[in-house]
């Protein structure tokens, strides 16, 4: 599981910030989760392919997290793009980006499937075979969401001697790395504990931004590998973010303490801070282990 922060900063671009756009790869699927302005150059900067990009996640109609979707359907667009493109964001999406490319008189060579959300309860948008994506409702001045990316249960893995000291064909490989047992010509049964290993334990990824601090979220992002929570704000401007119904750091560590989460990574800092070390050290009187997000970011999650 890999995560690139291509912008982590709120309200609007700078110099040398960018707001809210992150790419994540999991069991070879590439999602893209927001897409502020600047998030195509900042996928160049990164070196990532905007063709693996088929499914794009909007967590909610604030500028900082959508102004630059448009831009890159546009881009796909001069790219020739054949493949099926996916958005998933709040009921208005559709709207938005269809009256931009109806009077700019623009078009998509591919097709383009628009998944509007509505509801207030936590739905899956997304399953294949290999990874499920849920949503997580959030508390915000607009309609929210989070999203909860989880891998499916991976194969089990083949205990090569053991099925060879039984003679067994390698027809019968798939059978039992999907958990079956064995029967041998003369009745015996070899129970599949004995011809497998468990395979790697699946990873969670959950994205939390924006939004106030909220307990009910916890249930749903319970034990997850990574949780990314929003800290706009430190705890000396409580006040604000309550007011602008976002979190403080503090409130961050707080979330992730009661989901008793493996790692904590902040971001959408407000740019009237000295140093983004400031969330860290704030957080981490709370919970230990804290990540930082930050433009051009990579973290591996192994």
């Amino acid at each position: 599981m890999k995560l690139t922060i291509l912008g982590c900063y709120a309200a609007t671009p700078r110099t040398l910030t960018n707001p809210t756009s992150q790419v994540l790869e999991i069991r070879n699927r590439m999602f893209l989760i927001d897409c502020a302005e600047g998030t195509q150059v900042q996928l160049r900067k990164n070196k990532l392919k905007f063709s693996k990009i088929n499914h794009i996640f909007i967590s909610h109609l604030h500028g900082d997290h959508f102004y630059g979707l448009i831009g890159l359907l546009s881009t796909f667009m001069l790219f020739n793009r054949q493949t099926d493109l996916h958005v998933y964001g709040p009921k208005g999406i559709k709207e938005i980006i269809l009256l931009q490319l109806r009077l700019s008189e623009s078009f998509t060579g591919y097709n383009l499937y628009f998944h509007e959300l509505t509801s207030k309860e936590s739905e899956v948008i997304f399953e294949d075979e290999k990874v499920i994506v849920k949503t997580i409702p959030l508390k915000h001045r607009v309609y929210t969401n989070g999203f909860l990316f989880q891998e499916k249960p991976k194969e089990r893995k083949l205990n090569v001697e053991a099925v060879e000291h039984y003679n067994i064909d390698t027809v019968y490989y798939r059978k039992i790395k999907y958990g079956g047992d064995m029967t041998l010509e003369d009745g015996r049964v070899i129970p599949n504990a004995e011809l497998t290993f468990d395979p790697e334990p699946v990873k969670t990824y959950a994205y939390c931004s924006d939004t106030m601090y909220d307990e009910s979220i916890v249930p749903l992002i319970q034990n997850a590998d990574v949780l990314y929570h929003e800290a706009t704000f430190l705890e000396s401007e409580a006040d604000k973010a309550a007011k602008t119904m976002h979190s403080t750091a503090k409130e961050a560590a707080t979330i992730a303490k009661l989901a008793k989460v493996r790692q904590l990574l902040l971001g959408h800092y407000s740019t009237r801070y000295s140093s983004i070390e400031l969330f860290r050290a704030e957080a981490e009187t709370v919970f230990p282990k804290v990540l930082l997000a930050d433009d051009g970011a990579v973290f591996d999650f192994d």
